[in-house]
This record gives C-alpha cells, sequence and structure tokens, in this order.
C-alpha cells in the first residue's frame, strides 16, 4: 500500500480522494494540504488523512511515499521538481504544463530522480476508449486517415472563479478544461500532431461563460483531425477514428459503434467503469511494483507540445506547427 498525500482539495481533488480511499488495494491517502483548511476540514475528517497548509510540510513527511497533485497548472513544474528530489512518485493533474518546455523539465526530473509519474487523463480508461485503442492498434480499421472528437461538459457553469475563469491558467476557452482529453486522445490513437489550426468564438466572458473551440489538426503521420468543445453545454464524449477498411466511434464512456468495409454495422455496449480509480490504481502499481505507466513521458510530451501549439495558433490566428 502506497501511502499519499493530495494536495488541492478543491472539487477535482476530492474526486481524486473518493475514487480512491477505502476503495483502492494500493493506495491510501494519509496527508491533505490546503491553502482554505477551513473549507475542507469535515471532507479530511471523513476521509480520514490529516491537513495542513504547507506544500513543504508533506515534503518533508518520510512516511509520505506518493505527492497527487490537483492543484494549479502554474503550480505543477515547481512541485514535480520538489517532490522528485524527495524520493517521492507523483501524480500530476492535466496540463501537466502549458508549455513542452516546462513539461520537459519536470519529466527530466522524475527521470533523474527514477520516481513513478502519472498523469492524469483518465479518459483514456474509459472502455469505449480501451475497445477503441485495441482495434486500431490490431490494424483492424486499416491506415488511420482522419480523427474526429467532441467533449463537452458543463463544470464551467458550476465552478465561479478560481483557475477555469483565469486565462492565464485556462487559456484558449474550454481547450484547456475539456479539449486537452481530446489532444491526448488523439495522441494516443494516432502519434504526434505535426501542425494546428485553431479557432475560439466567444459569446460570453467568464463567469458562465460560453464560447466554442475548434481545432484542425496534422499529424506527422499525414493523417488529419478536427477536435471541437462548447464550454457550458452538457456531457458529451464523441471520438471517431476513419481508416482505409473501415471506421470506429467511442460515443460517451461505454458505446462503441464499427463500420467495416463490406460488412455490417456493429454496436458495442461495455460495462462502466470508474475510469479515474482505473487510472490511480494503474499509477499506485507503478510506484509499488516499477510497472510501466499506461501514458508514456514522450506522448506526455507530445500533447503539451500540441496544446501548446494550439494557444498560438489562437493567439496569432494561423496554423502552427508543434515544436518537437
Amino acid at each position: 500500500m502506497i501511502d499519499a498525500a493530495i494536495v488541492g482539495l478543491g472539487r477535482w481533488g476530492k474526486s481524486i480522494v473518493e475514487a480512491a480511499q477505502g476503495k483502492s488495494r494500493r493506495l491510501h491517502f494519509i496527508r491533505g494540504v490546503s491553502k482554505e483548511p477551513e473549507l475542507v476540514r469535515d471532507f479530511a475528517q471523513r476521509h480520514g488523512f490529516d491537513l495542513s497548509t504547507e506544500f513543504a510540510d508533506i515534503i518533508a513527511d518520510p512516511c509520505v511515499r506518493a505527492v497527487v497533485l490537483a492543484t494549479p497548472h502554474s503550480l505543477h513544474v515547481e512541485q514535480i521538481v520538489a517532490a522528485a528530489a524527495a524520493g517521492k512518485a507523483i501524480w500530476c493533474e492535466k496540463p501537466l504544463a502549458l508549455t513542452r518546455a516546462d513539461a520537459a523539465r519536470a519529466i527530466a526530473a522524475v527521470t533523474k530522480a527514477g520516481v513513478a509519474f502519472g498523469l492524469g487523463n483518465n479518459k483514456r480508461c474509459f472502455a469505449s476508449m480501451r475497445e477503441l485503442k485495441q482495434i486500431v492498434a490490431a490494424g483492424v480499421l486499416g491506415e488511420v486517415l482522419h480523427i474526429e472528437g467532441h467533449f463537452s461538459n458543463e463544470h464551467s457553469t458550476r465552478v465561479a472563479g478560481g483557475w477555469r475563469d483565469d486565462p492565464r491558467e485556462a487559456p484558449g476557452g474550454g481547450m484547456t478544461g475539456a479539449g486537452l482529453h481530446l489532444i491526448d486522445a488523439f495522441v494516443n490513437l494516432a502519434g504526434p500532431i505535426a501542425e494546428v489550426h485553431a479557432k475560439v468564438f466567444s459569446q460570453k466572458l467568464p463567469p458562465d461563460p460560453r464560447d466554442a473551440a475548434a481545432v484542425l489538426v496534422r499529424f506527422e503521420s499525414g493523417a488529419t483531425g478536427l477536435l471541437a468543445t462548447v464550454r457550458a453545454a452538457p456531457m458529451f464524449w464523441r471520438v471517431h477514428v476513419f481508416g482505409s477498411k473501415g471506421a470506429a466511434e467511442a460515443r460517451g464512456e461505454t458505446a462503441l459503434t464499427i463500420a467495416i468495409v463490406g460488412r455490417e454495422l456493429e454496436t458495442r455496449t461495455f460495462p462502466q467503469v470508474d475510469s479515474l480509480a482505473m487510472l490511480l490504481e494503474a499509477f499506485a502499481e507503478s510506484a509499488e511494483t516499477g510497472t510501466t505507466f499506461p501514458v508514456s513521458t514522450t506522448e506526455m510530451l507530445d500533447v503539451v507540445g500540441a496544446f501548446e501549439a494550439v494557444i498560438r495558433s489562437l493567439t496569432e490566428g494561423m496554423p502552427m506547427p508543434v515544436r518537437g
């Protein structure tokens, strides 16, 4: 069992604790860090962990073997460097960083320290997405020609203030909160992205923003892609891969529709899984046994590089290459 500390106890930090505490076979939270302890003291007591206000406290605690970061993106790199230097395994919520250079510094720190490192791309663990990945990797669809994706959620209608309303922490409208998951899905399915062309249409600024973001994508393989997110719209997930032999669409967490040339359309439905709990368990297993975390550090860097290019494209109003 890996004794861990959760840093940041906002909405998602609490979700992380609730996904693992008392349920995981490998991960147990013994400490928490919050700058507003009066708001989360009851939560910490209910889940049986000590609470403090300083990140340095958990870095200095030898009982803490893993640090789970649910903090603003601008804090990630320095927190990762400090935790790695202390020899602690690290889970970081996405985005890892807003630039590839910063992400590379974080990856270099965990690599040098030889500690386990996980990133919270939990949408990869949707049952539909795991099956889609297997089908693509097995060549069932032939050569990947094009991918389309859409992810919207209504969190911005329920969260006032914080990083979601700060363009320095969440640039690109809904791209940081939702669109980044699609970039990760695209890289997972079709490899590195070479070029992006992005646009955001904003009807209302935060709080409770109204905007739509869309990105045209060209992969290094030559395949193309199109992704979009509508901030404040109801929850919707769709990733559709088009290949030379067929196509497959993941819709929501549990449904996959497959169209193979010359065959009838097939829809498969899978049992619901807790995607966050599944990825947390994989991280704890990596920390405990040394197994490889499902998301490689190379893919982490590719995703941040593509995201950085999206933000540059939005700023400059033109296509942008992804910097390696």
